[in-house]
């Protein structure tokens, strides 16, 4: 990605409700990536504006894809990750679930027999599994932890065409991005194991692991410090 990449720092305190336990008393949490994939589809360009399927009378995975790239640098992105570090914390998937992709988004999506039942019982399942496994990380006092940003490595961001992956509709997916928070003194950060675009927007596809070995929950890369993002041809 030419010129590096860009912060965008957003505060968290009062973005439609989604403010951190412990926000008050911390600094505002950031949320880095320019949104400008290298070697994305050429045809696309970054989404800078928030359209109307952001609107919250408006269900965006009832609309049509668009093929916006998104930035990690919009108010709703960073009520999203405020929403995700919620259910992180209370280990709730009903606090989390803004931050996760339409359920009527991925029907449109999927060229499967059943993708309501899909949604239901893998994707949001799984997504309970791993808000479970990341808020043990947490110990004993987790709602002492507070979010400091959300990294997003839009130089790994890349177009996932229909007819991949069982899809009819394509989309924008970015592997590895790093939710980096501070407990004790202490920064440390775990990742997102996929973000997959609707309408200019990205959304948690898969929080722990995209291929996984066992029905547990699973953290993706747990390590000390703001951790490395890492290039992925997942889909």
């Amino acid at each position: 990605m030419a010129g590096g990449v860009r912060l965008a720092t957003v505060v968290l305190a009062g973005l439609g409700g989604f403010s951190l336990p412990s926000c008050a008393s911390s600094p505002a949490a950031s949320f880095s990536g320019d949104g400008v994939a290298s070697g994305g589809h050429p045809a696309h360009r970054a989404a800078t504006t928030t359209t109307s399927s952001t609107s919250t009378t408006v269900d965006p995975g009832a609309l049509p894809q668009t093929d916006e790239l998104p930035t990690s640098a919009t108010p709703q992105f960073a009520q999203e990750m405020a929403a995700l570090w919620q259910g992180v914390v209370q280990d709730s998937v009903p606090a989390a679930m803004p931050s996760f992709f339409p359920e009527q988004a991925y029907v449109q999506v999927k060229a499967i027999a059943d993708p309501e039942a899909d949604f239901q019982s893998r994707l949001v399942g799984e997504f309970g599994r791993d808000l479970g496994a990341a808020h043990s990380l947490l110990g004993a006092r987790p709602s002492s932890a507070s979010l400091v940003s959300v990294n997003v490595p839009s130089q790994f961001a890349h177009w996932v065409p229909p007819g991949t992956c069982s899809n009819r509709v394509g989309y924008y997916e970015v592997p590895n991005s790093r939710v980096v928070y501070e407990e004790d003194g202490e920064t440390r950060s775990f990742g997102i194991a996929s973000l997959i675009s609707w309408r200019g927007v990205w959304y948690v596809v898969h929080l722990g692991a995209v291929v996984r070995a066992s029905q547990s929950g699973e953290v993706d890369d747990p390590e000390p410090g703001p951790g490395t993002s890492a290039p992925s041809s997942t889909c």
